[in-house]
């Protein structure tokens, strides 16, 4: 597996991939200053290979970068996370320790489904989403591509978040919230549109 991105989620990403005992064949990055990371070479990209996980937090640019290339995208899921047999989990998404991922629940490419996070049954992760650490998707919950769901985020059964929004950490999210906004808070109110 290669990893596009050198940082920070890359070494969680890798420590999922050596749990698993896959090969880590080495990372790209566009910054020429870095040479390794956690021992694997570095290399700036002219062509990349696959297959591949994007390994950005930044739901833009993981989408930005997805969209450029054409290679073949795995998915790192670790093995102390708790996946449904009839949960869907799209390609070059990551599934980090300690996640529930409830049956019928779908999951899209290119996803973040940090420690902890807990997303029920039948629930809609669309693609390019991040579900931060400890957050919790009751049944049904639906989350529109682009989104990041901030850490410890409950979002109650039957709720609709909307694309390219941003809920912030510790929101109890109680009504839909439409696309392009911030919102914050128990219960979640929307403070402005980006």
């Amino acid at each position: 597996m290669f990893l596009y991105g050198a940082s920070g989620h890359a070494k969680v990403i890798i420590d999922i991939l050596r749990a698993n005992n896959e090969v880590v064949e080495g990372l790209f990055d566009d910054n020429e200053a870095i040479h390794d990371l956690l021992g694997y070479p570095v290399l700036h990209p002219s062509s990349v290979l696959g297959p591949l996980i994007i390994s950005i937090g930044n739901n833009q640019i993981r989408c930005k970068i997805a969209d450029l290339l054409s290679v073949e995208f795995g998915t790192a899921i670790h093995p102390f996370s708790i996946i449904s047999e009839t949960a869907k989990i799209g390609v070059g998404s990551v599934v980090m320790q300690g996640a529930i991922i409830q049956s019928c629940a779908n999951v899209g490419q290119h996803c973040i489904i940090n420690t902890g996070a807990s997303i029920d049954h039948e629930c809609v992760v669309d693609d390019y989403v991040h579900i931060s650490p400890h957050c919790t998707l009751c049944g049904n919950v639906q989350v529109g591509e682009g989104t990041w769901v901030g850490a410890g985020t409950t979002i109650i059964p039957g709720v609709k978040v909307g694309k390219w929004s941003v809920i912030g950490a510790g929101s109890v999210v109680t009504k839909d919230i439409p696309d392009n906004v911030l919102a914050v808070g128990n219960r979640c109110k929307i403070i402005k549109r980006i």
